[in-house]
């Protein structure tokens, strides 16, 4: 932790790494969590307590009396399901307006953002990206080509701003052929009602706040949502998402100029998974896979769809530990597994041509993941409260990482719980 610098934390694969967890865990040392990118198709669970909360929009410091919580401009925000998951969090008697502040330059998703969501992957047919549906892509889309409709709006003649941001998307929506609008009226009236209610929120220039709690030296930690593998420059185009989810959007995403930047977090699972369609080199369709899922409930935090399970992959970790300039590991959900005989690494990929590679390709479709095998450490590490008490096989495999990623593990989580966390 660096005066005057911001940290950053990120996922390093393809999202559901445990960020939310980790962030909850490091707040402590900070003044303010900033969320840069990414909107409420992204899920953080957290587990204290004996309670489960999901966040979506909301940075995962909200949870720590007296911390400076910012969504910043690089967020989409759906105002209806933003109202929905602040009254559950105050309702949990947790003061958001006290310690939340909103970007008057982030984007809003209206109601119309989703249904053009889903006529979008409708007319993609079998090459159907698999969104969630809930406009993301949509609302970035507007963003880029200068047609957005933001936080800020909402202060100066919005109604007449959102009929023509409507009236513009229902004519695309015509030119696409699409007539099912189910529904709509009654998601609009509580949109509005969601716009209503953050009007209750501080509105601020983020960039300018920011910059101010840096100059004043305080500890701030910027927050990612999905992983480096969604970054719509460098992730497994086009099956992305809509934002850079890298280190370099903290400094879009806040204002932020990249000399500013102090540590960057990655956070990685012992394994691999990903949701939706797309490539994945080390999935697994077998019951080993399948028991990981099992294992690690790998489930969506918003969306409950399945998510595919493999090995852990270490060709695209070190090339996300690149782009990143990722000086500090977090390895999460390593007891997911205990119980395995046998541990695999992805440590090189066979190229259609035959050839081997460590570099991360242009297509990864068609390559065939080279496997290092690891004796598995067969033991419950959910009670341990110390490194010391890490079985051998377990240490073998992190060292092994460490000197294939050139990149020190700092933090392994061996379970849920916020207690299940231990800092090497």
């Amino acid at each position: 932790m660096n005066t005057g610098k911001v940290d950053v934390l990120l996922g390093l694969q393809w999202g559901d790494e445990g960020k939310g967890k980790v962030v909850d865990v490091l707040t402590p040392r900070y003044d303010v969590v900033a969320r840069f990118q990414g909107g409420p198709n992204a899920g953080h669970t957290l587990e204290f307590e004996g309670q489960k909360y999901v966040l979506r929009s909301i940075p995962s410091g909200i949870f720590q009396g007296g911390k400076v919580n910012i969504i910043g401009n690089g967020v989409v925000l759906a105002p209806d399901l933003f109202m929905g998951e602040a009254k559950d969090l105050e309702k949990s008697g947790h003061p958001l307006k006290e310690r939340l502040h909103i970007s008057k330059k982030a984007h809003l998703i209206m109601p119309t953002h989703r249904i053009l969501d889903r006529a979008y992957e409708a007319a993609k047919g079998k090459n159907k990206v698999g969104t969630t549906g809930k406009g993301i892509g949509p609302t970035y889309t507007d963003k880029v080509s200068r047609n957005g409709l933001r936080v800020g709006d909402i202060l100066c003649d919005f109604e007449r701003k959102y009929a023509a941001h409507k009236e513009r998307h229902m004519k695309m929506l015509t030119g696409l052929g699409w007539t099912n609008f189910e529904g709509l009226e009654e998601t609009e009236k509580v949109w509005m009602e969601g716009i209503a209610y953050m009007k209750e929120f501080k509105f601020v220039d983020s960039e300018n706040e920011i910059n101010h709690l840096i100059r004043e030296g305080r500890h701030i930690l910027c927050e990612g949502a999905q992983g480096t593998m969604l970054d719509v420059d460098f992730g497994s185009y086009p099956f992305v998402t809509s934002s850079n989810t890298i280190c370099a959007g903290a400094c879009t995403g806040l204002g932020i100029g990249p000399n500013k930047v102090g540590n960057v977090y990655g956070i990685m699972k012992a394994y691999c998974t990903r949701v939706g369609a797309g490539p994945f080199p080390t999935e697994l369709f077998d019951e080993i896979g399948k028991e990981i899922r099992d294992l690690g409930h790998e489930y969506g935090a918003v969306t409950g769809r399945e998510r595919r399970c493999g090995w852990i992959d270490l060709v695209q970790l070190r090339y996300s530990v690149m782009i990143n300039g990722v000086t500090e590991l977090i390895m999460m959900k390593s007891d997911v597994l205990d119980s395995f005989e046998t541990i695999k690494a992805c440590v090189a990929y066979e190229l259609p041509d035959g050839t081997e590679t460590k570099d991360f390709p242009y297509e990864i479709d068609n390559v065939k993941p080279i496997y290092k095998d690891f004796r598995g450490w067969k033991k419950d590490m959910t009670k341990c409260k110390s490194q010391d008490e890490f079985p051998q096989e377990f240490r073998d495999y992190v060292a092994f990482l460490e000197n294939y990623l050139e990149t020190r593990i700092g933090v392994i989580s061996v379970g849920p719980d916020r207690e299940q966390t231990i800092v090497l």
